[in-house]
């Protein structure tokens, strides 16, 4: 993709689009140029579907010249992390054990995208079965981080993250479950949201912890991310955690929405482990909110920021090792070839086809589930995780939202952390709680390292008020420049 192509907004492309200086044909091509030229070192996707992106790319250019284009998504490509189903293409979720799976149906929101015209380019990397924070736990190595290519960009969504943010596609969609969509948005300098528990449906996604899981954007702004969010959000049967609540035009509500605001800021997100330029530069964006009008509020979580992390990695560890039982060699997967008998077969298939960071989470919830330790660990994590979710909604009904830093440090070299797994968890700590609590949260760019990572600022909202979350977002966005930077590639 041209340079004044690969960084424009999805809402910029959409107006070029309806203006007829641009045919979706030819946007699809950029995207793929922009892709051979730079993707060999950033290897942002798993896999691409350029024939039929560009079938999909001519039929939304007829539609147009004849009038019935279905709105702004169409003829705009998509990426979508490789844990979404799309039918008749490869859902690896990045893992040996489903290489050369196909998948033999839509999710909802494949569906409603390509009701929406938009069109699904390619599959895009992640931690296996979105199991990690580096995009290192994947089959097909790691992707880099389009800043500087010797670091991590994020996970477990950092093909999304990097393919935006790199120029290769203006939309992705990622999955968040601790904060995958959050944390690599702003180590890649982007918008990612991950909206209310229940506001997208699951139905298609492959499961990692099922009451945690929740699929949501990634794009260069605000704007656009609204814009995907509008496209995939609303109630849908197939999935009974899909929750019946209205779907306003986020685009039109956020610009409705001027402020001033109620914002609070949780003391305890600003303590030990974060890095001194990553809480200034929060720090300086909560000082844009103060001299724009909005009170600012000291907040305290304290059983978020001690306990979310011990009681995430109990729940859903426990419901990824229920979940992933069906990878067992027998109704799909990977089977292992030199099995002597059916419980061989078991063993093998799952030791040749799970990477290591899978098997760990498999056995510390195969443990936490366990007779004699069900109540001692997971009961009592779930009770927990009531407390956290009620301490969330006691400090929000005083603030509009809450901001914090969305990573505690920015990104970090590949390989640095992957012997100490304790210190990749902690990577999510100010996201994971927003999970457990089932609130929207959302990472914008807020600058930079004096070494040229972006930082980003986390704002966590009141259920279903994603429209106030992204009005609160555009306001300091469009106050600053950091969404118009982007890599040298």
């Amino acid at each position: 993709m041209a340079r004044d192509l690969a960084y424009l907004s999805a809402t910029d492309l959409t107006g070029l689009l309806g203006s007829g200086q641009l045919s979706s044909v030819e946007l699809v091509q950029s995207c793929l140029a922009r892709v051979q030229a730079v993707d060999g070192r950033v290897r942002a996707f798993n896999s691409r579907d350029e024939a039929g992106a560009l079938a999909a790319a001519r039929a939304s250019d007829e539609r147009r010249a004849a009038g019935q284009a279905r709105g702004p998504l169409d003829g705009i490509p998509v990426g979508l992390k490789d844990v979404i189903a799309v039918e008749g293409q490869p859902l690896t979720c990045s893992s040996k054990m489903l290489a050369n799976f196909i998948s033999p149906y839509d999710a909802t929101v494949t569906t409603r995208l390509k009701a929406a015209g938009a069109i699904p380019l390619g599959r895009l990397n992640m931690d296996e079965f979105a199991m990690g924070s580096s995009t290192e736990n994947s089959a097909f190595g790691p992707t880099a981080n389009p800043w500087d290519l010797t670091r991590v960009p994020g996970g477990s969504s950092g093909g999304s993250a990097a393919a935006v943010a790199a120029g290769e596609l203006p939309l992705t969609l990622g999955s968040d479950t601790g904060g995958s969509i959050r944390q690599p948005a702003a180590l890649c300098g982007i918008v990612g949201l991950k909206p209310t528990y229940g506001l997208v449906s699951r139905y298609g996604l492959a499961a990692y912890a099922s009451s945690l899981d929740q699929i949501g954007t990634m794009a260069h702004t605000v704007d656009d991310a609204a814009l995907l969010l509008g496209a995939i959000a609303g109630h849908d049967e197939r999935d009974s955690t899909s929750f019946k609540a209205a779907v306003p035009d986020y685009g039109a509500e956020i610009a409705r929405r001027r402020g001033p605001w109620r914002l609070g800021v949780p003391k305890e997100f600003f303590g030990a482990g974060l890095d001194p330029e990553v809480g200034a530069a929060v720090q300086a964006a909560i000082a844009f909110y103060r001299e724009a009008g909005c009170e600012i509020r000291e907040v305290s979580l304290p059983l978020a920021a001690e306990h979310a992390i011990a009681v995430y990695y109990l729940i859903a560890t426990a419901e990824a090792s229920s979940n992933l039982a069906r990878y067992d060699g027998i109704r799909y997967g990977h089977r292992a070839a030199k099995a002597k008998d059916v419980v061989d077969l078991y063993f093998q298939s799952r030791a040749e086809g799970f990477g290591d960071e899978v098997k760990r989470r498999i056995i510390l919830g195969t443990h936490v589930l366990s007779s004699g330790y069900y109540d001692a660990y997971y009961l009592r994590a779930q009770k927990v995780r009531t407390l956290i979710r009620n301490e969330f909604a006691a400090v929000l009904q005083e603030c509009d939202a809450l901001l914090s830093p969305t990573s505690p440090i920015p990104a970090f070299k590949i390989g640095e952390k992957s012997a100490d797994p304790l210190a990749m968890y902690l990577t999510d700590i100010y996201t994971i709680s927003v999970n457990l609590a089932g609130l929207p949260g959302l990472s914008v760019p807020c600058g930079f390292t004096t070494g040229g990572l972006p930082i980003g600022l986390q704002l966590i909202g009141r259920p279903f008020d994603e429209a106030g979350l992204l009005a609160i977002a555009r306001a300091y966005e469009q106050a600053h420049e950091w969404s118009q930077r982007h890599p040298v590639l």
